[in-house]
């Protein structure tokens, strides 16, 4: 699609404030393939006012209708699906298949389960002699990041219009292409002026003046745990709500009994997809000491199969920090198995699908977050030991657990101190709630708990 060259505020493309621009890269050939306008404190200050003004009318429209609106939206995605996999594909550098399959198909079943929720959700209750309103919490601060860049803007805004709240959207500056589509979208869509207003520009500047504007009543972002910490900072100067969607290094626990072979290979599987490029990554995977070497061999093999299947890291500095954490996983002791630090093309932002083994749980690889292709694999002696492994960083986002019984992996699952757990391959499901314990974040998205994250309670006692 062509970039616009302004800001979607108040129903139309506006011109921004400044003259700065920020270049869209592509990063498989690095080619500049558009530019945006880089927003200023002023372009966010205008489509804050422009959400509020717009604010009691949405409000006030009954549920029926803004599920409408929401069903509409999703229509318009369905039709500019294959548009929308080209975008991502180009920006981000996702194989077009994964783009399709994934960037543009879960985008329309979240849109599509909060047209179904804002007809359906219990905006009032009867509780004893009190009845019990649920209502907007008013304008939202909405920033996206980069990594599945559609799907997360719908499953913040989607949610955000199901329960009459307006928005402003700072979406990540390496994709705003997707973006600015997803804006031609909703006013294809027939949502009225002011309800959703998009502002490009960079984070230090237009996010930091979307989380501190007195105009924003709640501000959700998605994104690394230290700017989460930032973005809660400033919010909370205001004492003004958050929802955080942050970080992850998520156990894969394979327990004695499970089937090794499609643990192992569906493990791999989850780190590589997207490049690794994903918060709730099964990045560690945790293996019986009698099996591990079996566990490792196994899953050299089926990293060997994505170093032409998987596609670029999304920048430069993203494919050095990825490389900068393989040497640090060298120089820690732990064994490359698949993969190293050197690029495998000389164009791109490339990284090698790698694997190390003989990781153990205080090496860097095995407490911080990547973003990249890279699995570290650690033993473990007994189960009591593979849970403190598995709940021994500072995140709690998602995890896997596989075992020959389903009752045993559900018994694991539950003492596992994360926000969502596959069990034996579980698929993922739009209408579960996603978040995550400890630093991985604040709140929950997707389905009714989603929804609940913009919405105010009031209570009237008779």
């Amino acid at each position: 699609m062509k970039a616009h060259d302004g800001m979607y505020i108040d129903g139309a493309w506006r011109p921004a404030d400044g003259r700065d621009t920020i270049e869209v890269v592509n990063p498989v050939d690095e080619q500049v393939i558009g530019t945006v306008p880089a927003g200023t404190a002023l372009d966010v200050d205008t489509a804050v006012r422009a959400a509020r003004a717009a604010l009691p009318a949405w409000a006030a429209t009954p549920p029926a209708e803004r599920a409408a609106r929401l069903a509409a939206l999703r229509d318009v995605l369905v039709a500019r699906k294959d548009e929308v996999a080209e975008t991502v594909t180009a920006e981000l550098g996702s194989p077009l298949k994964f783009s399709q399959a994934v960037h543009a198909a879960a985008p329309i079943a979240v849109a599509g389960s909060y047209a179904e929720l804002a007809a359906t959700y219990a905006f009032e209750e009867k509780v004893g002699n009190s009845v019990v309103h649920h209502e907007p919490i008013g304008v939202v601060g909405a920033i996206t990041p980069w990594n599945y860049p559609l799907h997360q803007i719908v499953a913040k805004v989607a949610p955000a219009l199901a329960a009459g709240c307006t928005i402003v959207l700072k979406p990540a500056e390496d994709t705003p292409l997707t973006a600015q589509l997803f804006a031609e979208a909703v006013h294809e869509a027939g949502v009225p002026a002011g309800v959703f207003n998009l502002v490009t520009g960079l984070g230090p500047v237009a996010g930091q003046a979307l989380a501190e504007h007195p105009g924003v009543d709640l501000v959700s972002f998605t994104g690394s745990t230290a700017v989460g910490r930032r973005i809660g900072a400033l919010a909370g100067a205001a004492v003004k709500p958050v929802a955080l969607e942050l970080g992850g290094k998520s156990a894969n626990v394979i327990l004695p009994s499970a089937d090794l072979a499609k643990a192992v290979n569906v493990g791999v599987a989850n780190v590589m997809s997207n490049s690794g490029q994903t918060c709730s990554a099964w990045t560690r995977m945790l293996v019986p000491a009698d099996r591990y070497d079996e566990a490792v061999e196994l899953a050299a093999e089926a990293a060997a199969k994505y170093g032409d299947r998987i596609g670029p890291v999304v920048n430069a500095k993203q494919q050095e920090r990825v490389r900068g954490y393989i040497e640090k996983g060298v120089a820690e002791g732990a064994r490359l198995v698949a993969g190293g630090p050197e690029a495998p093309r000389e164009e791109g932002y490339f990284v090698s699908p790698t694997v190390f083994a003989d990781v153990t749980e205080e090496m860097t690889i095995a407490q911080e977050e990547i973003f990249g292709p890279v699995l570290s694999i650690l033993r473990y002696e007994d189960e009591e030991e593979a849970l403190r492994i598995a709940n021994g960083t500072v995140y709690g986002l998602a995890g896997a657990v596989w075992a020959g019984d389903e009752a045993e992996a559900v018994a694991f699952a539950r003492r596992m101190d994360t926000g969502q757990v596959d069990i034996n391959g579980g698929r993922f499901n739009p209408l579960a709630p996603f978040g995550g314990y400890k630093q991985s974040g604040v709140g929950r998205e997707l389905g009714t708990h989603g929804l609940s994250e913009y919405l105010q309670t009031k209570s009237l006692q008779f």
